[in-house]
C-alpha cells in the first residue's frame, strides 16, 4: 500500500514522507467507513425499518424495533476498519496499533450491544408463546447479558494493557469473595428464577399474593433481580426473586385453573333464638319446596325413632325433635345445591363453627362456578342477602353488638 503511494505521489511531484503517508491511509480508512456507513444506514437499513413498520409479520417489526441490525452494521464497520488497518498500516507503528485497538474495542462493544439486541428481539417474540409463562426468559436473558458484559469487559481491558485474558480471569479467583458480595442479588435471583420455573411455583399472570411485601395482584414480569405485581389498586410492587424461594407466598393459579373459587363466611346466631320447632312453625316451613322433602324425611326419622323410646315425650328431655337452628341449616344446604352458580361437584357444606361471644358462627362452605372476581362477589352477596332475608322465618336472630342507637333505645324505654 505504501508502495503505491509513493508512486501515486511521486507522479504529481509531492514529497513522499512518512506522516503523508500516514494521513492518506488513515484519510482512505475514514472515507471508505464514511460510504460503507451511508449505504448501510442511510439505503439499505432505512428501507427495512420502513418495511417493518408497515408489515403485519409480528418477527419483522420487532426485529426492527431493537436496533438489531443497526448494531450489526456498526460492528461489521469496526471488522472492516480493523482489516484495513491491519492490510494499509505499518505493523508496529504508534499509529496503526492505536488505530487497530480502537476498531478492535469498537467491535467487541457493538458485538456485545448485537448480542443485547438480540436477546431483546428473542424475549418479545417468545411472549405470546406458551414457553414464556413456564420459564422466566427475562431473568435467564438478563443473566446472559451480565455473563457477556464481564467477558467483554475482560477482553477490552486485556486489550488496553496488553495481557492475556487469561492472567485477568485468574486474577479475579483472588476476588471471588468481594464479587460475591457485589452480585449476591443477580446470583441469588438467577438461582431462585431456576427454582421457580423448575418447581412450577411461578409465571406471568399468576394472581400472587404476598402480604409481607403488600402484593396482591397479578405477575406481570419475572426478572433477574426482582418480580414485578401489579396490585388490583393498579399499584406497582417490586419483589426480590429470591424472597418468593425463601419466603411463603399465596399463589392462586391453581384457583383460576379449577374453575371454581371458594366461598367461606359465617354468620353468628343469637343462640337465645335458638328452639325446638312447633306444630305452627312446621306446617309453615312445610310450605317451603326445598324444605318439604326435608322435613318429611326428618319427621319420620325422628318419629321412628321416638316410638322405640317408650319415653314419656312430654318432656323435652326425652326424646328427639328438630329445631329451628338444625332445619335452618338443611334449608342452606338445599338452596346451594339448588344453586345454578354453585358448584355441585365441589365442597359443599354448612357447618357450625365453637360459639363465641358473638354468637354462635354458621358457615357456609362452597364454591362458585366462576374464578372472575366480580361476578363471584355478586354471587356471594346475592347468597348472603338471602339467607340474612329469610332468618326470621325459622325464628332465628343474628347476633349483633349493641349501637349507640340501641342504647338510646334502651334509655327510653326505661324512662317510659
Amino acid at each position: 500500500m505504501h508502495n503505491t503511494l509513493r508512486r501515486w505521489l511521486e507522479q504529481y511531484g509531492i514529497e513522499f514522507t512518512h506522516v503523508t503517508s500516514l494521513i492518506l491511509v488513515i484519510g482512505l480508512i475514514m472515507v471508505t467507513a464514511v460510504i460503507i456507513h451511508l449505504l448501510l444506514h442511510r439505503v439499505l437499513l432505512s428501507r427495512l425499518e420502513k418495511r417493518g413498520q408497515h408489515s403485519k409479520m409480528l418477527w419483522l417489526k420487532v426485529i426492527t424495533q431493537h436496533k438489531l441490525f443497526h448494531r450489526v452494521a456498526f460492528t461489521l464497520q469496526g471488522v472492516i476498519v480493523n482489516i484495513q488497518a491491519v492490510l494499509w498500516l505499518h505493523p508496529g507503528t504508534d499509529a496503526g496499533d492505536a488505530l487497530i485497538i480502537c476498531a478492535q474495542m469498537w467491535v467487541m462493544l457493538y458485538a456485545l450491544l448485537s448480542f443485547f439486541s438480540l436477546l431483546d428481539t428473542l424475549l418479545d417474540l417468545t411472549r405470546s408463546m406458551s414457553i414464556a409463562e413456564q420459564l422466566p426468559l427475562r431473568g435467564i436473558f438478563q443473566s446472559l447479558k451480565l455473563v457477556a458484559a464481564i467477558i467483554i469487559g475482560i477482553l477490552m481491558i486485556s486489550l488496553l494493557i496488553g495481557q492475556s485474558p487469561l492472567l485477568l480471569i485468574s486474577g479475579l479467583g483472588a476476588m471471588a469473595a468481594v464479587l460475591m458480595l457485589v452480585f449476591k442479588d443477580p446470583i441469588l435471583g438467577l438461582v431462585a428464577g431456576i427454582q421457580l420455573s423448575a418447581n412450577n411455583m411461578l409465571k406471568l399472570g399468576d394472581w400472587l399474593e404476598m402480604a409481607k411485601y403488600g402484593a396482591n395482584g397479578t405477575v406481570v414480569d419475572v426478572g433477574l433481580t426482582t418480580v414485578k405485581v401489579r396490585n388490583f389498586d393498579n399499584t406497582i410492587t417490586m419483589i426480590p426473586t429470591y424472597a418468593l424461594v425463601s419466603d411463603s407466598f399465596i399463589n392462586w393459579r391453581a384457583m383460576s385453573e379449577s374453575g371454581g373459587r371458594r366461598i367461606k363466611r359465617s354468620l353468628n346466631i343469637d343462640t337465645t333464638s335458638v328452639h325446638f320447632m312447633s306444630d305452627e312453625e312446621h306446617q309453615r316451613l312445610m310450605k317451603s319446596a326445598l324444605l318439604a322433602p326435608y322435613i318429611d324425611a326428618k319427621t319420620q326419622e325422628i318419629k321412628t325413632y321416638n316410638n322405640g323410646l317408650h319415653a314419656d315425650l312430654s318432656s323435652p328431655l326425652n326424646g328427639r325433635r328438630m329445631t329451628n337452628l338444625g332445619t335452618f341449616r338443611a334449608y342452606l344446604i338445599a338452596y346451594l345445591n339448588a344453586h345454578p352458580q354453585i358448584r355441585k361437584d365441589m365442597t359443599l357444606m354448612v357447618r357450625q363453627l365453637a360459639p363465641t361471644s358473638d354468637g354462635l358462627p354458621l358457615e357456609i362452605y362452597a364454591f362458585t362456578n366462576t374464578t372472575v372476581w366480580a361476578q363471584y362477589e355478586s354471587i356471594q352477596a346475592d347468597i348472603f342477602d338471602h339467607t340474612f332475608a329469610i332468618i326470621s322465618e325459622f325464628g332465628l336472630r343474628v347476633h349483633q353488638t349493641p349501637t349507640g342507637n340501641d342504647m338510646r333505645a334502651i334509655g327510653h324505654t326505661q324512662l317510659n
